[in-house]
């Protein structure tokens, strides 16, 4: 099983990318961010709470999410692998990540972290915040802030996933097509 978790800041392309990964691997994906948009348009209890942190370009709390990524997991019995989009965030989420998919006898394979600077975030998260509607891409101040929301809690992941001779940092600034055969390369050097 192929397990891979993308990694990178709000707006480095993870979203992108794990489209071109998805077709090419035959894996499914999990993307917290779109599990908790689907979850605030239901208006369920779960979405209501993740919207409280959302809108103030905060984490949502950590039970939260592995929750929500376990029952995503336990659906779908019949996957070669999943790709993880922005998850796990924390430290504790990535341990709880490693506790969740000891459960399915399986591990995380390879971690791809794209690497794109503050200012190029913020111009493309603006940009897209012109076409999705979503209010927090849409003010500059709440993207800095999620940046460092980012530089806090998510980066010290990279040392984590170093640390098991899994983490790969790829630069995500560049043409779609070049970054993906970047990233293709390291999972297939495995």
């Amino acid at each position: 099983m192929l397990n891979l978790i993308i990694f990178g800041p709000p707006g480095a392309g993870k979203g992108t990318q794990s489209e071109k990964l998805l077709s090419k691997y035959q894996l499914q994906h999990i993307s917290t961010g779109d599990l908790l948009r689907a979850e605030r348009n239901a208006g369920s209890e779960l979405g209501n709470q993740a919207n409280e942190y959302i809108a103030k370009g905060e984490l949502v709390p950590d039970a939260v999410v592995i929750g929500m990524v376990k029952n995503f997991m336990l659906s779908h019995p019949e996957a070669n692998g999943f790709i993880f989009d922005g998850f796990p965030r924390t430290t504790p989420q990535a341990d709880a990540l490693d506790v969740m998919l000891a459960d399915f006898n399986t591990g995380i394979s390879i971690v791809l972290g794209l690497e794109v600077n503050e200012d190029e975030l913020v111009k493309r998260l603006l940009l897209r915040g012109q076409n999705s509607g979503r209010a927090d891409d849409q003010d500059e101040s709440t993207i800095r802030n999620r940046f460092q929301e980012y530089q806090n809690k998510t980066l010290p992941l990279q040392g984590h996933y170093q640390g098991q001779g899994k983490y790969h940092g790829v630069m995500g600034i560049g043409e779609v097509e070049a970054i993906f055969e970047s990233l293709c390369a390291h999972i297939d050097a495995l």
